[in-house]
């Protein structure tokens, strides 16, 4: 059985640590590959927000 981190939802972290509130304030360029990857899910799932389901993926850069 895998054993899931129990996190709470990007919605009840201060906004200024917010993936999507970083973006709008400060730009894509100021955000990690992972951050800009957990916007375009939206939503993570039971257990693991979307920032949690996009560090589980791993980002590989693009060149």
């Amino acid at each position: 059985m895998i054993e899931k981190k129990q996190t709470t939802g990007i919605r009840s972290w201060p906004e200024d640590d917010r993936p999507r509130e970083k973006l709008f304030r400060e730009g894509e360029h100021k955000l990690s590959k992972t951050e800009l990857l957990a916007i375009l899910l939206r939503s993570g799932v039971k257990g693991q927000s979307a920032l949690d389901l996009a560090r589980e993926k791993g980002v590989t850069p693009i060149y």
